[in-house]
């Protein structure tokens, strides 16, 4: 399968990386500090508060979250978002569906063909058009350091596999 054969190299020059002020310092910050100083991320932090997701993710870890930035966010039709930060439980399982325990850093996503999430679902990880996917979305930033983990950045929202 292509997923497992794409070097890292690869990986590294089809996935943009702008390190900005706030990634090159975000190794002293968790996951969550590192999210809000980047600034976009604030419908991810808005979600987090609504799921009482930010203690878990200012917690030890390791974890990997597949970030999605506001930008994918306001993909969603504004009505079917504000009833999902309504509805805990089911904001909950999309949350936990962008993240996987441990440091899954991009040399070593490009290995796999899939990445079983703390939400309990497996999400797709496959290369399409020189381009590194975690289910549909697309990874647009990768290896952004925190202390607790690491943010790989996305532009779609990820959903769970339906029950």
């Amino acid at each position: 399968m292509m997923g497992r054969t794409i070097t890292a190299a690869t990986f590294f020059a089809v996935v943009a990386f702008a390190p900005s002020a706030a990634s090159a310092q975000s190794a002293s910050k968790d996951i969550v500090e590192t999210a809000v100083a980047a600034g976009s991320f604030k419908t991810l932090a808005t979600a987090l508060q609504a799921a009482g997701l930010i203690e878990t993710l200012k917690g030890k870890g390791p974890f990997t979250v597949f970030a999605p930035t506001d930008e994918a966010f306001a993909k969603i039709p504004k009505a079917d978002l504000d009833a999902l930060l309504k509805d805990k439980a089911k904001l909950t399982a999309v949350l936990t569906y962008h993240v996987v325990a441990g440091k899954v850093m991009a040399a070593d996503v490009v290995k796999l063909t899939s990445a079983k999430t703390v939400q309990g679902s497996s999400a797709k990880v496959m290369v399409m058009g020189g381009k590194v996917m975690i289910d549909k979305a697309n990874v647009v930033t990768t290896d952004i350091a925190a202390s607790n983990g690491v943010i790989h950045v996305i532009d779609s929202v990820i959903l769970p596999p339906a029950k």
